[in-house]
């Protein structure tokens, strides 16, 4: 068995994608923030003592997604050419979801779970002092579009 990101002697390596043409690809993400009732309470009434939770944690998902291959270190350098974050505030927390666009050699799905995981760390982050229970759950890529392997949607 051969492993893409292994060399002959078994170091680490990043892909070549050189010689790959770029094609227009897209990729969907979702996470979840559990936060107490009180804290969604005044996440819906904006009285979160930090500040404005939601915009805070939709421009740090943004930034990330720009940021992922300073994280990962074999990710790609890309264009993030579209990022789009959004946050609903439900009973139970914060759902969060993250699409990004690129039109490059190789996939965007990383960025769009960096996106969504900094987003839910950022509202952690600003409702901690209120609630160190709030936790994130369940990110995961949901769709992509593009690329060699087609589109793909989860299927539940």
């Amino acid at each position: 068995m051969s492993f893409t990101h292994l060399d002959a002697a078994g170091h680490a390596r990043m892909v070549d994608v050189t010689e790959k043409q770029p094609t227009v690809r897209a990729a969907t993400a979702r996470g979840f923030v559990r936060c107490a009732p009180e804290v969604v309470a005044a996440l819906r009434e904006g009285t979160v003592p930090k500040g404005d939770v939601l915009a805070v944690a939709r421009i740090a998902g943004i930034a990330a997604a720009k940021r992922t291959p300073d994280l990962l270190p074999l990710a790609h350098v890309i264009g993030v050419h579209g990022a789009v974050v959004d946050l609903e505030v439900v009973d139970a927390g914060v759902e969060v979801s993250a699409t990004v666009r690129t039109a490059d050699r190789t996939g965007v799905e990383m960025e769009a779970l960096t996106a969504v995981s900094v987003a839910a760390l950022a509202v952690v982050d600003m409702v901690k002092g209120m609630d160190k229970s709030t936790s994130i759950a369940d990110v995961r890529l949901v769709a992509k579009t593009g690329g060699k392997s087609g589109d793909w949607t989860r299927p539940d």
